[in-house]
Parts: C-alpha cells; structure tokens; sequence
C-alpha cells in the first residue's frame, strides 16, 4: 500500500494544529474575560483574591521569602525579555528568520499587550499588613506570569513540532506548568498580586500565543518552529 501525498500529510498537520490554536484561543480568551470582568465590577472572584493573599502572608518565613525573590526575580519581564534577546540572536546568527520572527511576535507583542492590559484596567496592587514586597505599578494582569507562559510555552510548542513521542511532551507540558504555576505562586506569596492576577495573565499569555502561532502558520502556509524537513523519532539523537 503506497503512503499518503506529502501534500495531504502537511495540510492535515496544518488543519489539526489550526484547531487545536483556536480552541485554545477561544477558551483562553473566554477565560480571561471572565476574570477581568469580575476584577472591573469587584464580583465574588476579588473577595477570593483578598483572603488568599491574607492566608499566604501567613505562611512567610525569611528562608522560603529569600526562594520566593529568587524565582521571581528570574522571571521579571525584564529577564524573560533578555532571554527572548539572546534566543533571537543566536537565531538571527543561523539566519533562522522565521524563528526570529515568532520569537519577536509572540514574546515581543504580548509584553507589551500586557502593559496595555494594566493601563487599561489600572487595578492597584494588594494592600497587607507588614507587606514582604511594595510596588507602586499596577497590579493586573501580571507580568511576570505573562511572561513566563509566553516564555514556557514557545519551549512547549518548539517540542511539539520536534517530537511526536507523548511522553516528551507530556514532561515538558508539566514542567513548564509547574514553572509557570511557581512564578504565579511567588508573585502571590510576596503580595504583590492577587489571584485573580496571576490567573488572567496566564489566559492573556495562552490567548496570545494561540493567535500569534496560528497567524503565522497562516501566513507562512505551514507550522511556526519547524525547520527543514521532518525527522522521524527514532531517527533523532
């Protein structure tokens, strides 16, 4: 029995991916607007936000706090930016322009949709007793965990265009999530945003890089990420 048309392997792979984009695209963003309509008309969700940052104030020793800035200070949207930068040069040196560019779009774009997002609904940040960390910048959604979804899931999205194997990429979705949910966790900890922060930011980031990928396999009539022609898994060091 001969094997299917390349052609017809390539377009399925795009239908498959372009729906699985846009049922990302739709939930994250429906998820969004769900929290950031609660956050404008101080629903139930901002009770919720107030007594989880008050229940985690109390779980603050110096030894944890120290771990907590680390971490946190590792996924600044500075330090992701920078870590963007350095991925795009060393790209850009492998004149791999289209990852250049998926990187610029995806991680570029939606840093800077997230500071629109923060002046548009100017939320300020947590008020507590003796607070481990004060910042006078606005609160929602946060950046650091927008950040670090964009960041964490360009990683997931590379390895899905590289491998087929469930349990690669079964490992390396869990661990970006955990690093994602540990960034989120530090930014809680330290008082600096609510819960309802954390969670938008990782809708906002998902959002965005649903519509960013998929755009671009739309523009460029094939999937983001993957250069040269497909290797089998058992072929692959």
């Amino acid at each position: 029995m001969s094997s299917p048309p390349v052609d017809g392997s390539r377009r399925a792979q795009l239908a498959l991916r372009l729906g699985i984009g846009a049922l990302l695209l739709i939930a994250s963003a429906w998820l969004f607007g769900a929290i950031a309509e609660d956050v404008a008309t101080s629903d139930r969700l901002t009770v919720l936000d107030v007594e989880v940052a008050r229940w985690l104030r109390t779980l603050a020793t110096p030894a944890l706090t120290r771990w907590m800035l680390l971490i946190t200070d590792l996924h600044s949207t500075i330090a992701v930016s920078c870590y963007g930068a350095v991925v795009a040069a060393a790209l850009a040196w492998q004149r791999q322009w289209r990852r250049v560019a998926t990187v610029f779009v995806c991680m570029g774009g939606g840093l800077a949709l997230n500071v629109l997002m923060k002046l548009a609904f100017h939320r300020a940040r947590p008020v507590l007793d003796e607070p481990l960390l004060t910042l006078t910048s606005y609160s929602f959604p946060s950046g650091h965990v927008a950040g670090s979804t964009l960041m964490y899931g360009l990683v997931v999205a590379w390895v899905f265009t590289r491998t087929r194997r469930p349990l690669v990429r079964f490992a390396v979705s869990f661990a970006a999530a955990v690093a994602i949910a540990l960034v989120a966790f530090t930014r809680m900890y330290l008082g600096v945003h609510y819960l309802s922060d954390v969670a938008a930011a990782f809708a906002e980031g998902v959002a965005w890089l649903a519509l960013c990928l998929s755009a671009l396999t739309v523009y460029w009539g094939r999937v983001p990420l993957k250069a040269g022609p497909a290797v089998p898994d058992g072929a692959r060091a």
